[in-house]
């Protein structure tokens, strides 16, 4: 591999300062856009979708992740299948992008079908002699966790998956998101590097100067902050918040809901953080007034008190609350384009205008998304500069972003970079 590579991109990750942003090339070249498709995308577990985005037999979406298109689908027994969108015979494409409802699987080249599990059922003028058995679609590697879809594409998927699963699945049992609905979906296209979408996503820094909406519900200082910079009253309004923090874990912890942080971040594959957080005001989720924006609450839940568990991944972040859910997908398009697919989720029986105000729903995070598309085209649009040169974190509110970026050149040189 290293043979076929430009040197320059291992040149790169070696000039990467510790403390300090990525080098400009690793937001903004062609060749390390491909590089990171092949290895965070392709090699790593990526979130691509949910149980309920298919909640019927039949029901299928298309994701696309770089070349690679995947078929996302429910089969006739009600199990979830995800395939290559790549038609057997001369590979052409089975079903284009986004949603659709399919009794089968039709090439619409040569009509060669397929059932919903994959297997190749009609083949037109291939004589009796041919082994059907043999040309069924490439199945993709996936788990359900906690109603999350991830995939990886790799034949060697690594093991690491293990620790988000076993942290995930107790955590989000009774928020039974296999089950709830999506309410609304949004596409927004991020002129910015994928890496820039996340790291803006790992800081809430900017939060108090661009996201007004969210920090009516959403605490800066769970992500840091410098104590010198605040004032006494600050100080102790922090100091009061986070002894708040530990009687509040304690307390939900005790009534059997796991609210502590888990962090592997560093030395592992499958990069990912959770944890409860408060929720501010009147504390019951992530609306402009901070209270819930329906009144049936997900899954089994009964209780509005119970905070915000947050969990990030390397190509997603999600917020789950009593009444709703938030879920961003994080798709590369190019080096200085991004896809965030924003989905926001109900329980299953909840009725707009019924159960819950679609407006109050969804306001805080079309908001917050659209300013971070802002700040992140204002990101790459620097990273593009010649004055460019990478900048210090700070070490108070961005040392998640330094992790994240040693984190990247780690995994690239894993793979050969």
């Amino acid at each position: 591999m290293l043979n076929r590579l430009p040197s320059s991109i291992s040149a790169l990750l070696d000039s990467r300062a510790d403390g300090h942003s990525l080098p400009a090339g690793l937001y903004i070249r062609e060749d390390v856009f491909e590089a990171d498709i092949d290895v965070f995308f392709h090699k790593h577990w990526i979130c691509v979708g949910l149980d309920c985005d298919v909640p019927e037999p039949g029901d299928a979406i298309v994701v696309d992740i770089g070349k690679t298109s995947l078929i996302l689908l429910r089969d006739d027994d009600g199990e979830i299948r995800v395939l290559h969108n790549v038609c057997r015979h001369r590979g052409s494409r089975l079903l284009n992008p986004g949603k659709t409802i399919v009794s089968k699987l039709v090439c619409p080249y040569h009509t060669w079908t397929y059932e919903l599990t994959g297997e190749l059922s009609y083949a037109p003028h291939m004589g009796k002699d041919f082994e059907k058995d043999c040309h069924s679609l490439k199945p993709v590697g996936f788990k359900s966790i906690g109603g999350l879809i991830y995939v990886c594409l790799s034949d060697n998927p690594p093991e690491d998956i293990a620790g988000l699963e076993q942290a995930m699945v107790e955590r989000l049992a009774p928020y039974d998101i296999r089950n709830a609905k999506i309410a609304h979906q949004t596409d927004v296209i991020e002129d910015g590097n994928w890496k820039l979408t996340m790291e803006n996503n790992r800081e809430c820094y900017h939060c108090s100067a661009n996201h007004p909406e969210l920090c009516v519900s959403f605490v800066d200082l769970d992500f840091g902050f410098d104590p010198e910079a605040l004032s006494p009253e600050d100080r102790e309004q922090a100091e009061e918040h986070f002894r708040l923090y530990e009687e509040r874990t304690q307390a939900w912890e005790a009534d059997g809901f796991p609210s502590a942080a888990i962090e592997q971040l560093a030395d592992c594959a499958t990069n990912f953080r959770t944890q409860r957080l408060i929720i501010a005001g009147a504390g019951e989720s992530q609306t402009h007034d901070a209270t819930a924006a329906s009144s049936k609450l997900l899954g089994q839940m009964t209780r509005k008190d119970l905070g915000d568990i947050h969990l990030w991944g390397h190509n997603s972040w999600n917020h789950f609350m009593g009444d709703h859910a938030v879920v961003a997908i994080v798709i590369p398009l190019s080096a200085g384009k991004t896809l965030v697919r924003t989905k926001w989720l109900v329980h299953k029986d909840a009725v707009e205008g019924v159960d819950y105000d679609f407006d109050k729903l969804t306001d805080v995070w079309v908001a917050t998304t659209d300013q971070d598309a802002d700040l992140v085209a204002r990101s790459h649009a620097g990273a593009l500069d010649p004055a460019y040169q990478p900048g210090p974190y700070s070490r108070f509110s961005e040392t998640n972003l330094d992790k994240f970026a040693t984190w990247y050149i780690d995994r690239m040189r894993a793979h050969g970079y």
